[in-house]
């Protein structure tokens, strides 16, 4: 199970600091939308604060998975872009959930093997 989530952790820092870049330097090229919603949706969150901020999260969650610091407290920080990501994929592109399914699903599960350290709050 530790090996497990070892490789998970470390994958998905990696994944959040190259999506992450991504917002900055644009080396992967931008999904294709099919709902205009979608693109009238992304275009507005591109144009403004919004998708530098998050890539700048990401990025520092990916940094901190990635060095095994402060691992509980990434994961709660990266929960809300986590759902934010898979809603956005559910309401307005579908065809592209793959990945936001990946993300959620691994934070989801890290959170849970590091409950323990959550116990407190609630």
């Amino acid at each position: 199970m530790s090996k497990l989530v070892l490789v998970l952790r470390i994958l998905l820092g990696a994944l959040l600091i190259i999506f992450g870049m991504n917002k900055f330097i644009e080396f992967i090229p931008a999904l294709e939308f099919t709902n205009p919603d979608a693109i009238v949706f992304f275009g507005a969150l591109a144009d403004s604060y919004v998708l530098k901020t998050v890539g700048l999260i990401e990025v520092l969650v990916g940094f901190l998975l990635l060095i095994n610091m402060s691992v509980p407290f990434a994961l709660v920080v990266l929960a809300p872009i986590s759902i934010n990501i898979i809603l956005f994929h559910i309401i307005l592109d579908p065809k592209n959930i793959g990945p936001a399914i990946f993300v959620f699903l691994v934070n989801t599960f890290l959170i849970y093997t590091h409950w323990d350290r959550y116990k407190p709050l609630f």
